[in-house]
């Protein structure tokens, strides 16, 4: 064996965590800790018999519960029957913070695997067709709804290096704006503060030429301030806001400014609202970050309802998860971007994940404004975000770690920091056996 065989042996050893044997490794608890932030993280930690042990998280304002209804479930499982364990839990998850517990489970199950076997998770989805992720940045509403105030805000972003950028336009910017609505200022609150509707229909109120042009000069304002070398997109006019012919009238006001994609334009199970919009403008459409599971990707997927899907992988079933949804909707054309409001141990997750998409976009980041966010972990780049992009994790799993101090200065007043969980221990609802009784 020459030299080089030699460092390139020493390497890989030096990778290997000789501590753990994969095969007796064996999950011996779950706790979790909720950190209080914009949306709340509940963090979890899946502990083994080997002392090692995984993190993930819940989707963002979502429900520690909808992790801990699994725990019995896993209890002396292999964390690295990874896909076995996911088939069990994923019958149980649903659309939305729903689909939070097994998403962020499948989370903690990789970073455990990478651990074990010294690999980060990227490595897991057939590995990386790029090294650095490009970042799109959220941006906090002005109090005043003024285009100007808007375009500030989106300079904002820009200074500090993001080449991507998305603000929110809806229906909340005519407020104040004599003549632009065609109903109650009572109508025209509820229509704001409402997110359920049926398909197709409307909430009393009408949104007319004058109000679309006004919307339009957010959107003109944003544009010439940022100029043509930044990408952005907007958001929160769906929800059951605006009527699909509204959302086309809108499209077409928009069209000359450049945009990346409308998110969101219908509600999130109105797939053919989201076809009729997306046949009729020349704006891009993106959707999906309320759905569960390549089953709930298929029909938007597959009837091109949207221009460019946009999973949140604590939603949509995790990384591999994710990984599947993005190659199925590039055989249809479409890329994938990737909605994120969590965590910076879920923005690892979607790191990795954005890795391993041949058409992937952009990664969302939500955590710009809060100042612990970085410190809830170990292990981050410093800066993170460098001329818009973050570069691919090489550390085993998912490359972070706990920072113990940082999670519990900023906990949720209900939770501790990762305090026992015993009474999830075993089903809520008990076994039964023929000669007892159900078991509480």
């Amino acid at each position: 064996m020459n030299k080089h065989d030699e460092t390139a042996r020493g390497h890989v050893e030096n990778a290997i965590n000789t501590h753990s044997s994969p095969s007796d490794l064996r999950i011996t608890d779950m706790r979790i800790a909720v950190v209080a932030s914009n949306y709340d993280y509940p963090i979890i930690r899946l502990d083994t018999n080997q002392g090692i042990y995984g993190i993930g998280e819940v989707r963002d304002a979502g429900h520690m519960e909808n992790a801990l209804q699994f725990k019995s479930m896993l209890l002396g499982q292999n964390p690295c029957n990874v896909d076995m364990i996911f088939r069990a839990m994923k019958q149980f998850g649903n659309w939305g913070r729903e689909g939070g517990g097994v998403s962020g489970l499948e989370l903690a199950l990789w970073d455990l695997v990478g651990k074990v076997y010294g690999v980060p998770c990227y490595q897991f989805l057939g590995g990386k067709y790029r090294d650095k992720i490009r970042i799109y940045a959220d941006t906090p509403q002005p109090e005043e709804p003024r285009p100007e105030a808007y375009a500030e805000r989106v300079l904002g972003r820009k200074a500090q290096g993001l080449t991507f950028i998305k603000f929110d336009v809806g229906p909340h910017v005519l407020r104040e704006c004599d003549g632009c609505i065609i109903g109650s200022p009572t109508e025209f609150e509820y229509s704001l503060g409402s997110r359920r509707r049926a398909p197709g229909t409307g909430r009393g109120v009408t949104i007319t030429d004058k109000g679309i042009a006004r919307m339009a000069e957010f959107v003109a304002a944003v544009r010439e301030a940022a100029g043509w070398d930044v990408s952005l997109c907007i958001d929160h006019f769906g929800h059951g806001m605006m009527t699909a012919k509204e959302v086309i009238r809108l499209g077409h006001a928009l069209a000359p400014y450049g945009l990346a994609w409308m998110e969101d334009p219908m509600p999130w199970w109105d797939f053919e609202g989201h076809r009729e919009v997306t046949a009729a403008i020349d704006v891009p459409t993106a959707a999906g970050e309320e759905l569960y599971l390549w089953d709930g990707f298929q029909e938007l997927i597959e009837t091109r309802a949207v221009d460019i899907i946009h999973p949140d992988l604590l939603t949509s079933g995790g990384m591999l998860e994710t990984k599947k949804i993005a190659d199925y909707a590039e055989r249809f054309g479409l890329p994938t971007a990737l909605h994120f409001a969590g965590s910076p141990i879920a923005f690892m997750a979607n790191l990795h994940t954005a890795a391993a998409i041949s058409s992937f976009v952009a990664l969302e980041h939500h955590g710009l404004d809060l100042p612990f966010w970085s410190g809830l972990v170990t292990g981050l780049e410093d800066p993170l975000i460098v001329d818009g992009y973050v570069d691919v994790p090489e550390l085993p799993g998912l490359g972070v770690d706990l920072n113990l101090e940082g999670i519990e200065a900023n906990l949720r007043e209900f939770s501790g920091l990762f305090e026992p969980t015993d009474a999830w221990n075993t089903p809520k609802l008990g076994f039964w056996q023929p000669d007892r009784k159900w078991d509480k």
